[in-house]
């Protein structure tokens, strides 16, 4: 089993997406406003968004943001 990577809300989205890259598909299934990750706008915006930042754009709370992180992550790592 490979060790689940510390997220929080100052994770730079880049590193998430580097180490777990099946995550976009898996929060876009959960909440239709993560639709959003796919623009190209977004895309190029990921290399220096923090979760916060990305909670904020899609105007969730960061926290909500973390926990869904975690259970996609703990989920798929079992």
């Amino acid at each position: 089993m490979r060790e689940i990577m510390t997220v929080d809300e100052n994770t730079r989205l880049k590193d998430i997406l580097a180490a777990y890259p099946w995550l976009p598909e898996e929060l876009i299934r959960r909440d239709p406003r993560f639709k959003k990750i796919n623009s190209p706008l977004i895309r190029g915006l990921i290399q220096r968004f923090t979760v916060a930042d990305a909670a904020k754009y899609a105007g969730c709370d960061a926290e909500l943001l973390l926990n869904e992180f975690h259970k996609l992550i703990a989920a798929r790592e079992e």
